[in-house]
């Protein structure tokens, strides 16, 4: 398909079943163009190596729902933008919830899958979605957007779903005439702490003490904590991982989203980008909690054990994160989706966005004016959630 832009050079969009048909140069130079300073990408999950692991270890693909369809702008010889796009055959590992509008339009007759989404798969993780290059935004992500359109109709599909895209992406989609929704999550903010007690000064005295309570009964489990990144992970540390993974997925979801596989390939390819934190008895692995790196916020992903001890999932997975962030001057920590629990300790409610475009003009109606009604219910709610925060609020009680 092509399109023009304002200087009347032609845009050619092309569809890509596979990864093995793009460079990864030309993904990268759309993806995380801020690496070229030698530092680490805004987040590491639209970059080629992170969506190849899931194509090559058969995360995504045949047999999972996820068909690749990975979309690439050319102007001339030049890739100016690239979106991670999948035909769904259901709303499984997304995050950002949609099965009741697919039982709406099922019900009144139309089918909902397949649908495309434009979407890192399992990770909601804030991110960009409409990938391009520096000073081709605009015309990168109209391409984008009138090619994912021109695919859902060219092939009767219903729609398309751009999840956990960044708040200009939301504006601009928003301009273009796609529906945008408002979800929440609970994210950590890095008001310049020099440690975690630094961070502790700013709770109330109760969440001060009950925090410290936790972090003290969770390192009595009887071993010790490390967090790995780099060549000091090893085989086996994934070995040990797997092992939690698959626990917690088959609870879960049933069936574990990610194959042993793509363990494999973040060794090879990524262990630079993740940090892993693990529970070790005798120097045995018996919990863990795994994060991904990115430029200025570290991202909790997944979490699993073989031996219950009182407090060592919140002290795995969201204490070792903010001692971690602060130790790297991060800002943020986004620790995965849902769970009103990280409120107590710390973690915010935060916005999130995705962009939303239907085929059926009547289906558009109505759910442009849920998401109105949904969208003031999220903000009321995380004003709500915001005031029961543990934060401080300068009254003499608070004081230790």
């Amino acid at each position: 398909m092509d399109g023009e832009n304002t200087t009347d050079t032609l845009l050619e969009v092309r569809a890509h079943r596979s990864f093995d048909t793009i460079a990864q140069q030309d993904w990268d130079a759309c993806a995380c163009p801020e690496t070229t300073d030698g530092g680490p990408p805004r987040d590491p999950f639209t970059t080629y190596r992170f969506l190849k692991a899931l194509e090559d270890s058969g995360s995504v693909g045949r047999g999972t729902g996820w068909q690749p369809h990975y979309l690439t702008v050319h102007k001339e010889e030049e890739v100016i933008a690239a979106a991670p796009l999948y035909v769904k055959s259901h709303s499984q590992g997304e995050y950002i919830f949609d099965f009741n509008w697919a039982h709406a339009y099922e019900n009144a007759g139309g089918r909902y899958y397949p649908k495309l989404q434009i979407a890192v798969p399992f990770t909601p993780a804030t991110g960009r979605r409409f990938l391009t290059r520096p000073e081709h935004e605009a015309e990168g992500m109209a391409a984008l957007v009138e090619g994912a359109v021109q695919i859902a109709s060219d092939n009767g599909l219903s729609g398309i779903h751009a999840t956990f895209c960044t708040e200009g992406e939301a504006a601009a989609g928003k301009a273009m005439g796609l529906l945008h929704r408002t979800s929440q999550q609970f994210h950590w903010l890095n008001d310049g702490y020099a440690d975690f007690d630094d961070f502790l000064a700013t709770l109330s005295s109760r969440k001060r003490k009950t925090i410290r309570k936790e972090r003290r009964q969770a390192q009595s489990f009887g071993g010790e904590i490390v967090a790995l990144t780099g060549d000091d992970l090893r085989p086996e540390h994934w070995d040990a991982f797997w092992t939690f993974y698959q626990d917690t997925g088959s609870r879960k979801w049933g069936t574990p989203y990610l194959s042993r596989d793509f363990f494999d390939r973040v060794q090879e390819m990524m262990r630079d980008d993740v940090l892993l934190v693990l529970a070790l008895r005798d120097g045995h692995p018996i919990a863990g909690a795994l994060n991904f790196i990115g430029r200025e916020t570290l991202f909790g992903r997944y979490w699993g054990c073989t031996e219950h001890h009182p407090c060592l999932h919140f002290e795995l997975c969201y204490y070792q994160a903010i001692d971690a962030a602060i130790a790297r001057g991060q800002s943020r920590v986004e620790a995965g989706a849902q769970g009103e629990h990280k409120l107590a300790r710390g973690y915010l409610p935060a916005a999130t966005a995705s962009l939303h475009w239907f085929a059926d003009p009547g289906f558009t109606r109505a759910i442009s004016q849920y998401l109105e009604a949904e969208a003031e219910a999220v903000e009321e709610e995380m004003e709500i959630l915001t005031s029961y925060g543990p934060f401080r609020r300068d009254t003499p009680e608070e004081q230790d």
